[in-house]
């Protein structure tokens, strides 16, 4: 086989859910936009709802669509960008529950689908979705007499706890929900690190569920094992790779492994990464293309039939900073043409 072999843990996966539902100490949801970050919405959802997982979140209509073809009628599903134009018969037919974000949203929502369930989305600091403090200061009393099902916001530093924003978004949503007698949410995976006046009644772990940081706890979710496809000796001074980016500086050998940034690995990683071979770091040479990564493997006793990129002894956050990104960049942009396996 060719392509690369992605393997996905499902336990592991559970497992950090149920980590963040203890640390949360209230109703923990999941959020699976992006296709579950990647992983595909059609295996984590249903392990996520079977564990106990009854709140979902996804960023746009579309992702609930095809959510609740996956959950059934159960869990709520809902969606962070609120109502869009265009999006009533979506959000009525699958029964999603959009956040809204601005008077004109819910002007919308409520004359296309009146009394169906809505959220509440506030900002508090972040500045990008949600109802500012004046806006909702005008708005609060109509949209509060229409039950919302929750009100929400979202911190912008939650993965640095010693972060003054922190603190300072967490004053301003508890002056704007001061008296709001629905359920409340601030926090994802960084807001349940920072403890307990984060919690409030919800909280929507994301990137902690898939093994990133800032959970430094999180059990690894994913391996992906790139196959050799091609080891070639290499003289001192000759050159590999695109643009002769990579020059040998003694005789060498150099394995040619499947993968490349039309599978997600972008070209950024570039030749400050490395692979791993039974625990054995392996350096990148040359730059990455498009289906191919060169790996210097020269200090290996034996030709290895597949090299490890992410797995026990790096993980996805690793390879991230190897490409100067964050993890999330790394998981959304798994490619489909990988092997998916699933670990049950």
């Amino acid at each position: 086989m060719t392509t690369a072999k992605l393997t996905i843990d499902l336990k592991a996966l559970t497992a950090n859910w149920h980590a963040l539902n203890r640390l949360s100490g209230c109703e923990t949801g999941a959020v699976v936009k992006a296709n579950a970050y990647g992983l595909g919405i059609d295996r984590v959802a249903p392990a996520l709802a079977a564990e106990g997982a009854r709140e979902f979140f996804v960023a746009v209509a579309e992702e609930g669509v095809a959510l609740r073809r996956v959950l059934g009628s159960g869990p709520r599903i809902s969606v962070f960008s609120g109502h869009m134009p265009g999006d009533a018969d979506m959000i009525g037919q699958a029964n999603l529950t959009p956040m809204i974000n601005s008077v004109d949203q819910m002007i919308g929502h409520v004359e296309t689908l009146p009394g169906h369930p809505f959220g509440i989305q506030l900002n508090t600091g972040m500045n990008r979705l949600g109802m500012d403090p004046a806006e909702w200061s005008a708005l609060r009393d109509i949209a509060l007499s229409q039950n919302p099902v929750m009100v929400i916001s979202h911190l912008a530093c939650a993965d640095d706890p010693g972060h003054p924003m922190n603190a300072a978004q967490l004053e301003v949503f508890r002056e704007m929900t001061a008296g709001v007698e629905v359920p409340l949410s601030l926090s994802a995976t960084g807001g349940i690190l920072l403890g307990k006046d984060y919690h409030f009644d919800l909280t929507r772990p994301g990137i902690g569920l898939y093994g990133g940081l800032p959970f430094i706890d999180a059990r690894p979710v994913i391996t992906l094992d790139l196959p050799v496809i091609q080891v070639r000796d290499v003289d001192q001074g000759d050159s590999v790779g695109y643009s002769c980016a990579w020059t040998a500086a003694r005789p060498s050998q150099i394995a040619t492994v499947s993968g490349g940034y039309a599978d997600g690995l972008i070209r950024a990683m570039g030749s400050g990464a490395t692979l791993t071979h039974e625990g054995r770091k392996l350096p990148v040479v040359g730059r990455v293309s498009m289906d191919l990564i060169t790996v210097d493997v020269t200090d290996l006793d034996d030709t290895p039939a597949q090299l490890q990129l992410i797995g026990q002894h790096q993980s996805v956050d690793t390879i991230a900073k190897f490409a100067g990104t964050i993890g999330y960049e790394i998981l959304t942009s798994l490619s489909a043409r990988y092997d998916r396996v699933y670990l049950t």
